[in-house]
């Protein structure tokens, strides 16, 4: 650094004349210290995340009650969905109580000489990503069965989902413009991903159904795509852009949180009750676990006969 050169010159021209240093003799330069914006959730924010966990909760207790309300071999849409709300709850209920958020820095200013002026430090709440990498497959998951997609469409699904989840998360923490933007790109390519395979895969997987089945099949996709869409637009204007606070942030992903899952799931699992003369039962070790020829027996050792 300068400063710390020219400190380095007045103490070497001392120690040749032998004169004593005073105060006077250091030069009296003000390093410049660049001004940090801090962008954080207040009352209003946390509040907000303490409602959806709430809600969370509500909503996995009745999806676990409506699982128990119906035969095991026609429980596999319930337990699923009760996961997804059960892990939004754990979620929410880290961010609500300050748990679950990092910060992340970045430079808003620099002067033509590259002096850093001004710095941004955003609240991240990599909870949220977590939360999404394991229940946004859970729902493609309910979506796929549903449509009745083949398991070689299911796997790719699930897997341009993670891959969109990840790569949004490596966005939120990058360092430069080409990576967070990069990154960015790279998880909208993979949302482009299951909408082929959601919508367009989909929707010839349930075509050989019956009406109702094809209808409620199509209408529940195309929610949820929707919806969906909406995520990537929140993150550019939140995290990207950083033109809303984290505030707005918060309740914009709270609205969308709750419509996306509780309101999915009820819409879902009141459906397929009603169609449950017509929806598949699923039989073998879901239902029955296993038979006779293959449990597990413990406790038996192999018999020696004695002479």
């Amino acid at each position: 650094m300068k400063i710390s050169h020219e400190i380095a010159e007045a103490i070497e021209a001392a120690t040749k004349t032998g004169a004593h240093l005073k105060p006077t003799d250091f030069p009296t330069v003000i390093p410049d210290i660049p001004h940090v914006h801090y962008q954080q959730a207040s009352e209003t924010g946390f509040r907000a995340l303490w409602v959806v966990c709430v809600l969370m909760a509500l909503a996995s207790i009745a999806f676990f009650v409506m699982a128990a309300r119906v035969p095991v071999q026609k429980r596999l849409f319930h337990v699923i969905t009760a996961f997804i709300t059960s892990i939004a709850f754990i979620s929410y209920f880290a961010m609500a109580t300050g748990d679950g958020l990092s910060w992340h820095t970045s430079v808003a200013h620099t002067t033509k000489s590259g002096v850093v002026e001004d710095v941004v430090k955003r609240q991240v709440f990599y909870a949220r990503y977590v939360d999404w990498a394991l229940t946004t497959p859970l729902l493609l998951l309910d979506l796929a069965l549903l449509a009745g997609l083949n398991g070689s469409d299911i796997i790719i699904t699930i897997f341009a989902d993670v891959v969109m989840v990840l790569t949004g998360l490596f966005a939120a923490f990058g360092s430069t413009p080409t990576q967070v933007w990069g990154w960015y790109t790279i998880a909208c390519l993979a949302f482009l991903g299951i909408v082929w395979q959601i919508g367009f895969k989909g929707r010839h997987a349930v075509a050989n159904k019956d009406a109702k089945t094809k209808a409620f099949v199509g209408g529940i996709s195309l929610f949820t795509l929707v919806l969906w869409t909406a995520y990537p637009i929140v993150w550019g204007v939140a995290d990207g852009a950083r033109l809303v606070n984290v505030d707005t942030e918060i309740i914009a992903y709270a609205v969308l949180d709750v419509l996306a899952k509780p309101v999915f799931g009820f819409w879902l699992l009141l459906t397929h009750d009603a169609m449950s003369r017509t929806s598949p039962s699923i039989g073998g070790f879901w239902s029955e676990g296993l038979t006779s020829e293959g449990a597990i027996r413990v406790g038996e050792g192999r018999h020696v006969d004695e002479d």
